[in-house]
C-alpha cells in the first residue's frame, strides 16, 4: 500500500537529501517545479493496485526533474544537441527513459536484478509483473489540466478582465499568441499590473495555492464546471452554486495557448475566459514555442506510453503509469481527469498492446519547499523579484553520469561560442548524446560473450510462447546478420523512429481522435541527425 503523501514524501526527501546543491534554486529569490518517477513493487502475488490494501510495497525514486522553462522555435536545433523542453515533467520523463535503457542493458547481459523479463517474442522484453510506476508532479502539469474552476471566496491570482473586453468578439484561434502587451503584463507573475493583483498577506497567498485541494473530488458540482466549454452561452449555468453554496466566479489561469490555427480561448470576463480541453503550447518570452503543454503530453503517455519510439525496439508493451499524484497546489480532480484521460477515450484502432490506461490521479497534501508559493512566504516582504529558476535538473537511477544541470537546453556553465562542440552534447537528455545506431536492438544486445540477443542460449522464446533451441555461435550470427540488415536500411534519428511500426501506428490513431489532430510536429529536418 501507498498514500499520496507518501509519495510526495519519498520525492521531496530524494530531492533534498540526495541530490547536491547545483542547480536548485537561489534561497528566497527563485522557485521551481520538481516531478520524479517512483517504482513500486509489490509482493509477488499481489497485482500492482495495491492502493486499497494494506499489502507492504517497496518505493524507490527511478528518475526526477526540475525546472520551468521552454526554447522558443528560433532556438531549435537540428543537430539534436538541445533540449527544447526543460518543464519538470518533460526532464522527469526522459530521464526516466535512461533508466529504463539501463534496465535494458542489465537485461541484455542476463542481470537478476533487472526490472524486465524476457517476453514471448524474441529479441523483446516485458516489465516484471510485481513493478509498477507512479508519476509526482509538485504541482499540476501547465495546459487544461490548470485551467481549474475558482470560487466566489477566493481571490483571482490573474490579470482582472478590462470591463469593455466582454463586448468585444471573441478573439480567432489564429491570433491566440499575439497578445498585447497588456495581457502579456497580467500573465507575468513580476509585472506591475500583476503584482497590483497579488494578495495582501503571505498567508492568503499560500491559502489561494491550495485552496482546490479535494474540494471537486468529494462534493458534487453543478453544474460540471470542469467539464463544460465554460462558452458565454453557457454562464449561467457556470454561475450555479459550487461545493459549499460558493459561486463558480473565475478559473485559474493557465499561461499555455491555444495551438495556432485551431479554437482559441474566449477570453472573456470570468470563467469564460478559457475553453477546456484544447491542446496547448507552452508559453515563451516573445519568441513562440512548438512544445506541446505537459498535460497534452502526458495524456499522449497514456495511450503510447512513457518509453518513447527508440526503445520500442525493444519492448513488447509500452511502459504506462499507474499512477499521477500531484502535491499541494491548486488542483481539480476533475479538470486532471479530463485532460489527462477522458481526451483520449475517442481514440480507436490501436495496434496490439496499446490502449488508453486506467490511470489513477491522486492529491498529496505535502507542499513542496521550493515552490513557488512556499518561497513567496517564506521572503515575505524581501527585496527584490521572486523569479523561476533558470537551471533544470535531470536524475537518474544509472550507474553513468545520473545528474544532469541544463540552462537554456544546454549543460550549465556553456558559453555561446561551445554551442555546437562536443561539450554541448554532453547533456545525456538530448537526443543527440546517444545516437540511434548505439541503442538499436541487435547493436545494443550484441555483447561479447553475450551471443544470444539477451537470453540465454538455450531458452530463446518464439513467438508462439514456445522456445527455441538455439546454441550461441547460432545466435551470434543472427543478430549479426539482423543488423547489417537493418543498417543498410535505417540511418538517420528520424528513420529508427519510423521503424518502430506498432508506436507509430498507435501515434497515428492517436492523432486521428480530437483533440489530438492538431498536435504541432516539428519539422522533420529536426530529426535527420546521425
Amino acid at each position: 500500500m501507498w498514500t499520496p503523501d507518501e509519495i510526495a514524501q519519498l520525492c521531496y526527501a530524494h530531492y533534498n537529501v540526495k541530490l547536491p546543491k547545483q542547480g536548485k534554486p537561489e534561497p528566497n529569490r527563485e522557485w521551481t517545479l520538481l516531478a520524479a518517477v517512483v517504482k513500486i513493487q509489490s509482493p509477488a502475488d499481489q497485482a500492482w493496485d495495491s492502493t486499497e490494501k494494506q499489502v507492504p510495497v517497496t518505493k524507490e525514486v527511478v528518475s526526477l526533474g526540475t525546472g520551468t522553462k521552454c526554447i522558443g522555435q528560433s532556438k531549435m536545433r537540428k543537430s539534436g544537441d538541445i533540449l527544447n523542453d526543460s518543464h519538470a515533467e518533460i526532464i522527469a520523463k526522459r530521464s526516466f527513459q535512461r533508466y529504463l535503457l539501463h534496465q535494458l542493458h542489465l537485461a541484455a547481459v542476463l542481470q537478476e536484478d533487472s526490472i524486465f523479463v524476457p517476453g514471448t517474442q524474441r529479441g523483446r522484453w516485458r516489465l516484471r509483473p510485481d513493478l509498477s510506476f507512479v508519476f509526482f508532479s509538485s504541482h499540476t502539469p501547465c495546459g487544461d489540466a490548470s485551467i481549474i474552476p475558482m470560487l466566489e471566496f477566493e481571490e483571482q491570482p490573474c490579470c482582472p478582465v478590462i470591463r469593455n473586453w466582454a463586448n468585444n468578439s471573441p478573439v480567432k484561434g489564429s491570433d491566440n499568441l499575439g497578445d498585447s502587451k497588456n495581457k502579456r503584463s497580467c500573465e507575468d507573475p513580476e509585472s506591475p499590473a500583476a503584482k497590483k493583483m497579488r494578495p495582501g498577506t503571505p498567508a492568503r497567498s499560500l491559502s489561494n495555492c491550495v485552496a482546490h485541494r479535494g474540494t471537486q473530488e468529494s462534493s458534487p458540482v453543478k453544474p460540471d464546471v470542469s467539464s463544460s466549454d465554460l462558452t458565454k452561452e453557457k454562464m449561467d449555468a457556470v454561475n450555479g452554486i459550487a461545493p459549499g453554496s460558493f459561486k463558480v466566479v473565475d478559473v485559474y489561469r493557465t499561461g499555455a495557448k491555444c495551438v495556432p490555427g485551431e479554437t482559441g480561448d474566449l477570453r472573456q470576463p470570468g470563467a469564460a475566459y478559457h475553453q477546456v480541453g484544447l491542446l496547448r503550447v507552452k508559453p515563451g518570452r516573445g519568441d513562440r514555442t512548438c512544445s506541446m503543454s505537459c498535460s497534452d503530453k502526458i495524456a499522449r503517455w497514456n495511450v503510447l506510453g512513457c518509453q518513447g519510439a527508440l526503445l520500442m525496439h525493444f519492448l513488447e508493451k509500452p511502459i504506462y503509469l499507474s499512477a499521477v499524484v500531484i502535491g499541494k497546489c491548486p488542483y481539480s480532480q476533475e479538470a486532471m481527469r479530463r485532460a489527462l484521460i477522458d481526451r483520449c477515450q475517442e481514440v480507436l484502432a490501436l495496434p496490439r498492446g496499446f490502449g488508453v490506461h486506467k490511470l489513477k490521479i491522486q492529491q498529496s497534501g505535502l507542499l513542496f519547499e521550493q515552490s513557488r508559493c512556499a518561497v513567496q512566504v517564506k521572503r515575505a516582504d524581501g527585496p527584490g523579484r521572486l523569479v523561476p529558476c533558470g537551471a533544470a535538473i535531470s536524475w537518474s537511477a544509472v550507474p553513468e553520469q545520473p545528474l544532469d544541470v541544463t540552462a537554456n537546453g544546454f549543460p550549465q556553465g556553456t558559453t555561446k561560442k561551445e554551442i555546437g562542440s562536443p561539450r554541448a552534447r554532453t547533456s545525456p537528455l538530448c537526443t543527440s548524446y546517444l545516437p540511434p545506431t548505439t541503442i538499436h536492438p541487435p547493436l545494443f544486445l550484441l555483447r561479447k560473450g553475450q551471443a544470444s540477443c539477451g537470453y540465454q542460449p538455450d531458452m530463446i522464446p518464439d513467438q508462439q510462447g514456445g522456445t527455441l533451441q538455439i546454441i550461441p555461435e547460432a545466435a551470434e550470427q543472427h543478430c549479426r546478420r539482423r543488423a547489417a540488415r537493418l543498417h543498410q536500411k535505417l540511418d538517420t534519428y528520424q528513420e529508427y523512429k519510423d521503424a518502430a511500426s506498432a508506436y507509430q501506428e498507435a501515434w497515428s490513431a492517436l492523432r486521428r481522435a480530437q483533440p489530438f489532430a492538431s498536435w504541432i510536429r516539428n519539422s522533420p529536418e529536426y530529426h535527420q541527425f546521425k
